[in-house]
């Protein structure tokens, strides 16, 4: 159920959700919602983005974060709803592949780096006028707890979340004295319907293979009940950094499974 969460002009508070045609963006724009917000659906599927914003009565927006040109338009609808942005989930990323570094393909690791990254601070910085001008803003970075432990054959993702990690570090030094909270939301092992099968090409078995036996692995609803805690907290509290992980997961490498 929605609360009465509104601006001082009456209407709903606006929320940027980037990736939000799957997974944890898609279940993130649902709970924000209800949370009271209107929630923009940024992704490049437009169909999905489409249903979505129609059944939480958001506002669907065609954007590849790697794109400035669709970005710019992303940021010039933002200022068509009054310029002021209450919340943004940069959820936007994916992980390609899963090969040791000596067998590594430059072009997944630049696909990994330019989403990850540099489409999180085109985003940012596309917004970032629109987060002040709100007078209590705040930024939610998706990373993952792969930008905290390295693990073979996960060098190329590795490196890219790390550099969520830091780059949200780095926005909260630089933003200290403005009106903005910068957090990270860091989940560990999620089952969604695409990460793993998009991290294999589309290959089901080995997709399947990485929960297998898993007992409770974390979905996307978790998260998303996760960054809406985080961006709803008192404009004074920053939650710089939350790491989620299902009770199975110990670690990167030490996950309990039922055989």
């Amino acid at each position: 159920m929605s609360d009465e969460r509104t601006t001082s002009t009456g209407s709903r508070p606006l929320a940027v959700v980037t990736g939000a045609s799957s997974g944890i963006g898609e279940a993130t724009a649902r709970h924000l919602a209800a949370a009271g917000f209107h929630v923009l659906c940024a992704a490049r599927r437009t169909e999905r983005i489409e249903a979505l914003a129609a059944e939480i009565g958001g506002t669907a927006v065609a954007c590849d974060v790697t794109d400035d040109d669709a970005v710019a338009a992303l940021a010039a609808l933002v200022q068509e709803r009054g310029g002021e942005l209450a919340v943004l989930v940069n959820n936007a990323g994916g992980a390609f592949g899963l090969t040791p570094v000596a067998d590594a393909d430059p072009e997944q690791w630049r696909a990994m780096y330019d989403v990850n990254v540099i489409g999180l601070m085109r985003v940012t910085r596309a917004l970032l006028p629109a987060l002040i001008a709100s007078g209590a803003g705040v930024i939610c970075n998706v990373g993952s707890t792969a930008g905290r432990v390295a693990y073979e054959g996960g060098a190329g993702y590795t490196a890219a979340k790390h550099g969520t990690k830091v780059v949200t570090e780095t926005l909260r030094l630089e933003l200290f004295d403005q009106p903005v909270r910068v957090c990270e939301v860091a989940p560990g092992m999620v089952h969604t319907e695409e990460f793993s099968l998009v991290r294999f090409g589309g290959d089901q078995a080995k997709a399947d293979a990485v929960y297998a036996g898993v007992p409770d692995p974390l979905v996307a609803d978790d998260v998303a009940d996760a960054i809406t805690w985080v961006v709803t907290r008192p404009p004074h509290v920053n939650i710089d950094s939350l790491v989620i992980k299902p009770r199975a997961q110990a670690a990167q490498h030490k996950v309990h499974r039922i055989s």
